[in-house]
């Protein structure tokens, strides 16, 4: 296993921690909330520098004239997991670019229920959720056809429910210990503020390519 695997799993596990301690408090107990982030931040950051260093240095930010005006309608969704990115398409043109992270084990397609991988191929976003666990979701058509098949031939469970959505709807003021970190089961996770976009821009029956 990677060393950064072990760091991503100890931060996540870090971070559950903190959100249940905030849980049990009182909404105006700011003073708890911000030792938590402080102890949080101390702690997550040695470990995961390097790791967040990569992450924010493997990203283009969108054109500039993408971000203003009216942009044409998205043809395609296209995410490359190595460079953890999200694109918009439309046709050969990137509308926007996002960030995004993926499961404790990003490499390869998935498999099985629970193998913590992300499916690649082609796929349809075919509905969404307003009210999910997480800041809005919508839906990959995982497994397809081929999929179903390899599943049936090995005895395995595809899974299922392969979503792009933004944060754990608990995150509040923990939304930054989730930045540049694979914390997902292989769904594909952006920012709110992201998914806001994803949500407003993209149509139910667009296709989604997923690239290694």
């Amino acid at each position: 296993m990677r060393p950064w695997v072990s760091i991503r799993s100890s931060l996540r596990q870090l971070l559950y921690a903190i959100n249940e301690l905030v849980s049990y408090q009182v909404d105006g107990n700011r003073m708890f909330r911000t030792l938590c982030l402080l102890i949080a931040t101390l702690l997550a950051w040695p470990a995961a520098a390097d790791e967040l260093a990569m992450a924010n240095t493997r990203y283009e930010s969108v054109p500039e004239s993408t971000k203003t005006g009216t942009s044409p309608p998205v043809s395609e969704v296209v995410v490359r997991k190595g460079d953890r990115e999200l694109l918009l398409m439309s046709g050969e043109k990137i509308l926007r670019r996002y960030r995004i992270s993926l499961g404790d084990r990003p490499e390869g397609h998935k498999l099985w229920e629970g193998d913590e991988r992300t499916p690649e191929g082609r796929y349809t976003l075919d509905w969404r959720n307003p009210n999910s666990d997480y800041y809005k979701s919508i839906h990959i058509s995982y497994p397809n056809a081929e999929d179903l098949e390899l599943a049936r031939a090995w005895g395995l469970d595809p899974g299922g429910e392969i979503m792009i959505h933004g944060l754990p709807n608990e995150a509040d003021d923990m939304a930054f210990a989730y930045e540049g970190l694979d914390w997902t089961d292989g769904c594909i996770a952006v920012s709110n503020q992201a998914m806001d976009e994803i949500w407003s821009l993209v149509s139910d029956g667009t296709e989604i390519r997923i690239l290694p």
